[in-house]
C-alpha cells in the first residue's frame, strides 16, 4: 500500500474534514422558508426531492464496487477510500432527511421520468453487475456511471441550481452551508473516480471505447433530468433561473471530466 497514493490522500482527507448533519443551524433556514413564495419553495423541494432520492441510490448501490476492488487484489488503499464514500453518502442521505423534517417539506413522490430511468435502472445494473463481472470493462460502466455522471455532472449542476437561488441572493444559509458541505465530499468522490478510472484505462486504452459508450448513453438522460426539475414552472422560473444554463453547465461538467481523463493518453 503506497503512503502518498491519491486514494490514501483523500481518505485522511475525509477524516479531517468531517462533518456532522446535525450540527448544521437551519433556524434562519425555518424563517426564510416561510417568507419565499410558493414556486420558489416548489423548485427547491423539487431539487430536494432529486437529491434525496439520488443519495439513497447511491448509498443502496455502491457497495459492489468495494466488493469488486476486493476481488481484483492489490488495492487496498482504494477500498479504504470507498468505505469513507460509502459512510458520507449515508451521512449526506441524514442531511437531507434533516433538512426536510425540518423545513416540513412532504416527502419526495415517485419520480419517474428521465430520472427513474438512471436511479432506478442504469445506475443499480451497472454497479449489481460487479457483483457477478467484476472485470475491469465492467468497472468502467459502473464509475462512469456514477463517478462521472452522476455526482460529476448531476449533483454539480444540482450545488449550481443552490447557488444560485439561495447562496447568491443571502437566503437559507444553513442550507447553503449543509450543500456546500455534501459538495467537498462529492469533490472527493469524483476526484477518486477519475484516478480509479485513469488505472484502467492507462493498464488497457481499448476501454476508452467502454467509457465513450457508456457517457454517450448516459449524457442526454442526465441533460434530461436537469430539464425535469425546470418543467413545472413554464416560462416563470424562481429565482430567475435560466434552464439553459444548467443544460450546457451539465454539459461543460462532463467536458472537465473526459479532459482530465484524457491526460492518461498524453
Amino acid at each position: 500500500m503506497t503512503e502518498i497514493s491519491l486514494p490514501l490522500q483523500l481518505y485522511h482527507k475525509a477524516k479531517n474534514l468531517f462533518w456532522d448533519p446535525r450540527d448544521v443551524d437551519l433556524q434562519m433556514d425555518v424563517a426564510d422558508w416561510t417568507r419565499l413564495g410558493e414556486d420558489e419553495r416548489s423548485i427547491l423541494t423539487h431539487l430536494a426531492w432529486r437529491f434525496m432520492g439520488g443519495e439513497e441510490a447511491v448509498t443502496h448501490d455502491l457497495t459492489p464496487l468495494l466488493f469488486a476492488l476486493r476481488r481484483e487484489g492489490n488495492h487496498l488503499d482504494e477500498e479504504m477510500f470507498l468505505t469513507t464514500q460509502l459512510f458520507e453518502e449515508a451521512k449526506h442521505v441524514e442531511w437531507f432527511e434533516r433538512w426536510r423534517h425540518t423545513l416540513n417539506v412532504p416527502p419526495a413522490p415517485a419520480l419517474g421520468g428521465a430520472f427513474e430511468q438512471l436511479f432506478h435502472h442504469e445506475l443499480p445494473s451497472a454497479l449489481h453487475r460487479l457483483l457477478a463481472d467484476p472485470s475491469p470493462a465492467a468497472q468502467v460502466e459502473a464509475v462512469s456511471t456514477y463517478h462521472v455522471i452522476v455526482e460529476g455532472v448531476l449533483a454539480e449542476t444540482g450545488y449550481r441550481g443552490y447557488a444560485r437561488a439561495l447562496r447568491d441572493q443571502g437566503l437559507m444559509p444553513g442550507t447553503t452551508r449543509g450543500i456546500e458541505l455534501v459538495q467537498r465530499d462529492e469533490a472527493r468522490h469524483i476526484a477518486f473516480g477519475l484516478h480509479l478510472l485513469q488505472r484502467l484505462l492507462s493498464a488497457d486504452p481499448d476501454l476508452w471505447s467502454v467509457l465513450e459508450a457508456r457517457l454517450n448513453h448516459l449524457l442526454p438522460i442526465a441533460l434530461d433530468i436537469v430539464s425535469e426539475v425546470f418543467a413545472p414552472f413554464d416560462d416563470s422560473i424562481p429565482f430567475g433561473l435560466e434552464p439553459s444554463e444548467f443544460v450546457a453547465y451539465a454539459s461543460e461538467q462532463l467536458d472537465h471530466r473526459l479532459q482530465a481523463l484524457e491526460r492518461v493518453r498524453a
